[in-house]
């Protein structure tokens, strides 16, 4: 019946968290060793390139699975269109941390402050962790690309911030082609981003000094 595999799926996606959670850990964390330690061993490094494709394997997997249990499929990728996005590009995996938390925390009754004080939190953190990724990949391509001025990753992080928050200095800049797609969607992203958590904290104070008034 069809409400049995609405309730599966929701089954599933509840059971999945903890395990996706893990797996997110450690395709960042081997992401992160094979771009920051261009030194290691052939044998570390195959070590850390394998799971790298085992935590991305299970985001597939995880993928197909809820596709499965789903009654309509193509109205399951149509709606869940982000969820598709972040299993093919796994470094965008912390944008989905705000669909998860719209659809399986905030339709439970809160007050209002607290809801605007989980947008922010969750809002803020995916920004840093999106930030992060997106600093590994540019640097990954740009350390020894010609012409290029993103030579460390320090640089690639003030050029994470900067376009995040649409600052856009200008004194690091990509320039390679999937560099500039990074840079792209970043642009895009940080300005919903930064946009939803400064729109949520002055809605927050709004709230506060409205109530505030009110005792």
């Amino acid at each position: 019946m069809p409400v049995d595999r609405d309730v599966r799926l929701q089954e599933w996606e509840r059971r999945a968290q903890p395990y996706l959670f893990i797996a997110s850990i450690v395709f960042l964390a081997a992401y992160t060793v094979r771009v920051l330690s261009p030194g290691l061993s052939p044998g570390w490094y195959a070590f850390w390139e394998s799971l790298t494709f085992v935590s991305w394997a299970a985001f597939v997997a995880e993928y197909l699975a809820r596709l499965a249990f789903s009654r309509d499929r193509w109205h399951f990728v149509r709606t869940r269109w982000l969820d598709l996005i972040v299993t093919v590009l796994p470094l965008l995996r912390p944008l989905r941390m705000i669909d998860l938390h719209e659809r399986m925390q905030l339709r439970r009754e809160a007050p209002g402050l607290v809801l605007e004080a989980r947008v922010m939190l969750y809002t803020g953190l995916a920004a840093l962790l999106l930030g992060y990724a997106a600093s590994l990949a540019v640097y990954h391509d740009e350390r020894s690309a010609p012409g290029a001025n993103i030579r460390t990753f320090g640089n690639a992080v003030w050029w994470a911030a900067s376009t995040l928050t649409t600052t856009g200095y200008g004194d690091a800049t990509p320039v390679t082609a999937r560099g500039r797609v990074i840079a792209v969607g970043l642009m895009f992203v940080g300005v919903a981003l930064v946009g939803a958590v400064v729109g949520s904290f002055s809605s927050y104070l709004m709230r506060r000094f409205r109530l505030e008034g009110e005792r």
